[in-house]
């Protein structure tokens, strides 16, 4: 793996949870993934337009976050978006954990956010999505 940067979005209608997943997660998660670029979004329609750009890596998505959830909205980018970035959700119950299969997320986050097994689980992550990148064209 290259130590390539990583474009990360963190989705929440709450401050604190976007700032908690960042501190959890960190600017490295891991010794061989790239420096972390965090990109915060507030609403949904940001994070729409966000993906639409191009550009990310990997959404955290807050299935708590109101109006719109972010198990909802990994539903909506899994079946809109051709090349999406990887999904990860945050759930605060495990029993929710088949809300996240039903939203197709590659992985979830307990919340509160575990800073012993955020960094490991968004490492992996992006060293799969950053793996399957397409080799720049020269």
């Amino acid at each position: 793996m290259s130590d390539a940067p990583a474009t990360v979005l963190v989705y929440s209608s709450r401050p604190e949870v976007r700032a908690a997943v960042r501190t959890a997660v960190g600017r490295r998660p891991a010794a061989d993934v790239g420096p972390v670029t965090w990109i915060e979004c507030a609403t949904d329609q940001d994070v729409i337009d966000t993906v639409d750009g191009g550009g990310v890596d990997l959404c955290i998505l807050d299935g708590e976050a109101q109006p719109a959830g972010g198990l909802a909205l990994s539903r909506q980018i899994t079946v809109e978006v051709a090349d999406r970035p990887a999904l990860c959700v945050l759930i605060a119950r495990q029993p929710d954990r088949w809300l996240a299969h039903w939203s197709q997320a590659d992985a979830t986050l307990p919340f509160p956010v575990d800073p012993l097994t955020a960094p490991t689980v968004v490492a992996d992550l992006l060293r799969d999505r950053v793996g399957r990148r397409p080799a720049a064209r020269r």
